[in-house]
């Protein structure tokens, strides 16, 4: 019987996905962000952000930007530990820098190994398609293809039942993902899918596209029928204590969205912005937001809130 490979995953959708595919007893380390499913914090952290975390979303904005400026990765690896653990196989990405350890530093620490190298698993996701290859490349590399197909056949038929529902509509919203709040940026990549697929129209950005600043004004004029707020890596607690950015600004209540109630706060950190396969849970809140009639709101308070706006 073979042994499954020593695994440190450097990302937590990567995490998510090693679990989801039958492997979290192969994990032997994580990204300090891993925190998904809750067992794998009994893991050593393999990562630190070399930027102060703490403060509003503009100074966290302006110190990622400085430590770039100047740092191969906004975060810093612990090689001793690395070396400790003994990984057959690191998963890490070149999606996002800011996201997550660059693959460059990755591949520096690795290259100083002694003995036998591990292997480094790159996920660069910007599409749906590119994450349900994500999960394929992720079995392949564990050994366990069929799981891959049988996982990513699953997290299909999902989104399927979601697209059935919505699909059919006569009304699709316009809809604004706003993925930082200062300075202001709306969400890319995978999300104009998953909007559309929710049954709605996704403003300012194409699939796969990076997510752009936007000015207040190009908010204004597009005036969208819904406003979802999911910052990157901040939960529906920690995106509230800083919804006055946006509330107090001149052109809030000048927008439909406003004026309807139709605003949202979803977890960002746990959700959207993380490309594993809750995914698919991500997909299934914005369909009952656009469309709570068909849909439901079984996802409603738990990951996503309504924000009072009257």
């Amino acid at each position: 019987m073979q042994l499954a490979p020593r695994v440190v995953s450097l990302l937590p959708s990567a995490t998510e996905i090693v679990c989801a595919l039958g492997f979290e007893e192969a994990l032997v380390g994580r990204s300090h962000e891993c925190d998904y499913p809750e067992s794998v914090r009994r893991l050593p952290a393999c990562t630190a952000p070399k930027f102060d975390a703490v403060g509003s979303s503009r100074e966290i904005d302006q110190s990622v930007r400085e430590v770039a400026a100047r740092a191969l990765s906004v975060y810093a690896v612990d090689e001793r530990l690395l070396r400790e653990l003994k990984p057959d196989l690191i998963v890490t990405q070149s999606q996002c820098e800011v996201c997550a350890v660059s693959l460059d530093e990755v591949q520096r620490v690795v290259e100083e190994f002694a003995g036998t190298r591990p292997r480094i698993l790159c996920l660069n996701p910007q599409t749906l398609a590119d994450i349900w290859e994500d999960v394929q490349r992720t079995a392949d590399a564990l050994g366990e293809p069929q799981r891959g197909f049988d996982l990513v056949s699953a997290l299909w038929s999902r989104v399927e039942q979601v697209a059935q529902l919505t699909r059919s509509r006569p009304a699709r919203p316009r809809v604004a993902c706003i993925e930082w709040i200062e300075p202001l940026m709306v969400a890319g990549n995978w999300m104009p899918e998953l909007v559309a697929l929710a049954g709605g129209e996704n403003l300012f950005v194409e699939v796969g596209d990076r997510s752009p600043r936007i000015e207040w004004e190009a908010l204004r004029d597009q005036n969208p029928d819904v406003v979802m707020i999911a910052p990157c890596g901040f939960s529906i607690a920690r995106s509230l204590e800083e919804l006055d950015v946006l509330t107090r600004h001149p052109y809030w209540r000048t927008l439909k969205a406003v004026r309807e109630g139709r605003v949202y706060v979803a977890d960002g950190n746990q959700y959207f912005n993380r490309p594993g396969p809750r995914i698919v849970d991500s997909l299934e809140m914005l369909a009952e937001m656009l469309h709570p009639q068909p849909v439901g709101r079984r996802w409603q308070d738990r990951a996503y809130r309504q924000v009072e706006t009257k």
